[in-house]
């Protein structure tokens, strides 16, 4: 499961809205929202997440166990 707060942090933290997220993405900006909601992401997506937000381990925000 994703861990849908810390990614929202990571956007937040790297001083980007969900608007230019979601056209790095090449996706809209409601396809984003739906995407954190469902915690939904296909694995060229989280690419482009991991180099825009400079994630170095996925394991701990897109392939957790358990969600608090």
């Amino acid at each position: 499961m994703i861990r849908i707060n810390e990614l929202k942090g990571k956007i937040v933290a790297c001083g980007l809205t969900q608007r230019e997220v979601a056209k790095s993405l090449g996706i809209s900006e409601r396809g984003l929202r739906y995407r954190l909601k469902k915690g939904v992401f296909n694995n060229n997506e989280i690419e482009t997440l991991m180099k825009l937000l400079g994630i170095s381990n996925p394991v701990d925000i897109f392939f957790a166990e358990k969600v608090s």
